[in-house]
């Protein structure tokens, strides 16, 4: 099938190729609406002071690029820890952390953590991001890991909601329902063994068509 036979199929079949997109798109906005909660996100900033003993002792090292972004990567790796998201979970009073998503980003060349948590409620992602800042830093003291984490931008509760992203969901399902529509329309196609044309009878009968009856108006 060639794509000139392909644009006229489906102008044939137009009603199919309109109708189909819309209707997916449309039941992905109100699925997305009805059934999508939305997600807040909430993010602070910490800056890591170098324990001191081990600053003394290593001296420049702790200046190298290389030096930061190891420290940098042992404080993400803490607040990720089991202890963390358990002693933040017991301090605000709730069961676990398994309603909110956490991640930690460290700088390349700074000993600056950026900690996001993604929940269902605004207020509570600020809360929950603010007591892990204060967590990692009794468990990086304990552990002789910092002196202290200092929180740079405390989490403040978000204005708006940071998804789902519905404008996208529903450009993925008229998408999607396009491609649907296309597919059934050249299935359709290919199921579809009757004689239409003199191409088909030539192929069929391996003789040429000589002569054609043209439709006449009225049954005449």
């Amino acid at each position: 099938m060639t794509l000139l036979e392909l644009f006229q199929l489906l102008k044939k079949h137009l009603q199919l190729v309109i109708v189909l997109p819309l209707v997916c798109a449309f039941a992905m906005a109100v699925a997305s609406f009805a059934l999508m909660r939305n997600t807040y996100t909430a993010e602070t900033s910490m800056y890591i002071l170098a324990n001191t003993s081990e600053s003394q002792s290593q001296g420049a090292n702790y200046t190298d690029l290389t030096a930061s972004q190891l420290l940098a990567n042992d404080v993400a790796r803490l607040l990720e820890s089991d202890r963390v998201e358990k002693d933040t979970a017991a301090a605000l009073g709730l069961e676990d952390l398994s309603a909110y998503d956490v991640s930690v980003a460290s700088e390349t060349t700074t000993r600056v953590v950026t900690l996001s948590v993604t929940g269902p409620n605004a207020e509570g992602v600020a809360d929950v991001a603010n007591e892990m800042a204060r967590q990692v830093s009794i468990v990086a003291q304990d552990v002789q890991v910092a002196d202290s984490i200092n929180v740079i931008d405390e989490a403040v509760s978000p204005d708006a909601p940071s998804g789902p992203n519905r404008p996208l969901y529903v450009a993925v399902a008229l998408l999607a329902g396009l491609f649907m529509a296309v597919a059934i329309v050249v299935l359709m196609d290919m199921l579809d063994t009757r004689v239409r044309s003199s191409e088909d009878v030539e192929e069929l009968l391996g003789i040429p068509v000589v002569g054609r009856i043209p439709a006449m108006k009225g049954g005449k």
